[in-house]
């Protein structure tokens, strides 16, 4: 109260004498109107009253540990609690016994475990009373024990995907045992959420496979345990689930009607899906997709994984034969069992770039784009480990796990002698998030509006603006997002209406990994549709290092390749830590609408192959990748003319 008075005597005193006698009695100098509304207009500090992500978070939105059916008995021992503790940056011990470590903790994590039979493989560990009491799983068990554990894993997964399992052995919603594997993917969520410091997402895979095509979907939950407790995952299994999309579209309807909560679904590995992933005649119905279809696809599916262990699917030199960098890590040999062939019609369907050029056309017929999705790069690990650095990875199997094998082995093989080999698997990806915080809400939202993008396994720092009022001096600055939200908008966003007499803008920057290699250039893929329904597609170098000038062909020249694979190194001495430029569309018409997404190259570097060559000593069979130009991918700006 005594401060209070003292106050107010002092402002009776400033009114009395005026604000100038007031400054002289202290000693702040001379004050007047002008000054004080300059210390009034704004903060001095341009870090300061920023309302905007500042830095990307990354994450991986795919991992699966040993709750999931077929990593179990593929012989993961970690459970989603070691998967938090090694994402936030602890030693752990892999399940074959490797110490492992990450470079650097992780922002979040999603453990996605299969929905389809959760918690069984454990509940046979555990020799839990359910399973022992039928012969088969007692068998099983038996095996297991007695140091057949491969062969039972084998018989397992086969009885499991010819739907030849036991009915006792079946876990479904409402099974106790899948219940208690369900309430405990919640609880370890629960307890290693630090918001503000590390966000463990509550999730689980929806792992439809139609006659061995992939059509996958993570679930990711925006909301805390007291929601998502109150459902559990739906299935594939009929008549129960359904390995129909549309389905989980409407058991994610009744989560968010029942509970107030929210969810999102993210696909993955179109590459294996034979055709099926983004369709423009639906594969259960037989039908052209319609506006129902679109709308729900895109309400539930904002983001798609673009790139992760099982190849990369950003694009198919096949879809796009100008494109340089299109050949990349790429797994189009089948579908996910290689039981059927691939040909080169499905790739169209399977591809984001594709995707994202069919979506304008779809729009066009349908008024709404079904294909209007954000990227993400995540591991599919099934190992617990989120471990994708090319000198650090640690297999997307416990099989593949680091051994002077995993070279010359097979990952999957069919009858018909289709087949991928271990070195094939890609050591990727992360997920970037443009989030305020470090909180599910705010991730989640971030994920919502699309504000993510892609990388191989790489930390760069990627951002993509667009907007009608970029100019050239917007690139020296170098708080590039300050004037990326004030005069445009962030990736994921929309522009429409072109003002007359513009043309789209954009401001693009990225920063190299801290830890990684330098940069090689920064590209705008850019698709869209003419007034005859024609598809179209470019790649524009839009920054690049060193003085590098693109030839007769338009083609920019390499920027060379410092890679010694016998010892797995390379320097930084080519290449840029930084790229930043204004791009200004030199082909664009306001009649025609588009998307624009970055995809930022780095240099060549040692693949993880090389690494363990040389750690292992161990020759590589002939063909296999050494060298690798890790890569981003930003979601995409849609124009549309309106």
């Amino acid at each position: 109260m005594k401060r209070i008075l003292l106050g107010t005597v002092g402002i009776v005193t400033a009114l009395m004498f005026g604000w100038q006698q007031l400054a002289r009695a202290q000693d702040a100098g001379e004050v007047d109107k002008a000054k004080l509304e300059r210390a009034y207009a704004r903060a001095y500090s341009p870090y300061a009253q920023r309302d905007y992500p500042t830095r990307p978070l990354f994450g991986d939105t795919h991992l699966h540990t040993m709750a999931s059916f077929d990593a179990g008995a593929f012989g993961a021992r970690l459970t989603p609690r070691d998967a938090y503790r090694f994402a936030i940056g602890e030693e752990v011990v892999s399940s074959t016994g490797i110490p492992v470590r990450l470079s650097r903790p992780l922002d979040f994590l999603v453990v996605a475990d299969h929905s389809d039979n959760m918690g069984m493989f454990g509940d046979l560990l555990a020799g839990k009373s359910n399973i022992l009491s039928n012969p088969q799983g007692k068998t099983w068990y038996d095996m297991i024990k007695g140091g057949k554990g491969a062969e039972a894993a084998i018989q397992l997964i086969r009885a499991f995907t010819t739907g030849a399992l036991p009915e006792a052995l079946v876990y479904l919603p409402g099974n106790p045992g899948y219940s208690a594997a369900w309430l405990d993917t919640i609880a370890a969520a629960e307890e290693y959420n630090s918001p503000g410091r590390f966000t463990a997402f509550i999730g689980y895979e929806w792992t439809s496979t139609p006659n061995g095509n992939n059509l996958h979907r993570n679930v990711i939950f925006r909301d805390n345990g007291d929601k998502a407790r109150q459902v559990e995952p739906f299935v594939t299994m009929k008549p129960v689930g359904s390995d129909n999309p549309v389905d989980l579209w409407k058991w994610m309807e009744g989560y968010e009607s029942k509970t107030g909560g929210r969810v999102l679904a993210i696909a993955h590995n179109g590459n294996l899906s034979n055709g099926r992933m983004f369709p423009l005649i639906d594969s259960f119905s037989g039908k052209a997709v319609d506006r129902t279809y679109a709308v729900n696809r895109a309400k539930w599916e904002r983001l798609y994984e673009a790139t992760q262990t099982k190849g990369d699917g950003e694009s198919h030199p096949y879809l796009s034969p100008n494109d340089e960098f299109a050949d990349f890590e790429k797994w189009d040999k089948g579908n996910m069992t290689l039981s059927e062939g691939k040909t080169k019609a499905m790739l169209e369907f399977e591809y984001v770039r594709s995707a994202l050029k069919n979506g304008l056309m779809l729009e066009r017929l349908l008024g709404i784009n079904p294909y209007k999705f954000g990227l993400v790069g995540s591991t599919d690990a099934h190992t617990g480990l989120a471990a994708v650095e090319e000198d650090n990875f640690m297999g997307k199997t416990v099989a593949g796990e680091p051994s002077a094998e995993r070279l010359s082995t097979v990952f999957v093989k069919d009858k018909s002698g289709r087949m991928i080999m271990d070195w094939e698997v890609g050591s990727s990806g992360y997920a970037a998030v443009w989030a305020k915080e470090n909180t599910r809400a705010s991730i989640w939202d971030a994920m919502h509006r699309r504000e993510t993008y892609a990388t191989t396994g790489t930390r760069m720092v990627v951002r993509l603006f667009g907007g009608w009022d970029f100019v050239a001096a917007d690139a020296r600055n170098r708080l590039p997002a300050e004037i990326g939200y004030k005069k445009g908008v962030p990736m994921g966003g929309d522009l429409s209406r072109a003002p007359a007499g513009k043309v789209p803008t954009f401001l693009v920057a990225a920063l190299k990994d801290p830890i990684g290699a330098n940069l090689d250039r920064y590209q705008v893929v850019k698709g869209w549709i003419d007034a005859q329904g024609r598809l179209h597609e470019k790649v524009y170098d839009v920054a690049w290092s060193g003085n590098r000038r693109p030839g007769a062909n338009g083609k920019l020249p390499p920027v060379g390749n410092t890679v010694d694979v016998a010892s797995a190194t390379w320097t930084n001495t080519i290449g840029s830590p930084e790229l930043i430029a204004v791009w200004k569309d030199p082909d664009f018409n306001p009649k025609q609408a588009a998307f624009y997404y970055g995809r930022v190259i780095e240099i060549p570097t040692p693949r993880w192959t090389a690494y363990d060559a040389r750690r292992f000593g161990v020759r590589p069979l002939p063909g296999t990748r050494m060298i690798i130009t890790e890569r981003a991918y930003t979601s995409p700006i849609w124009f549309n003319p309106g």
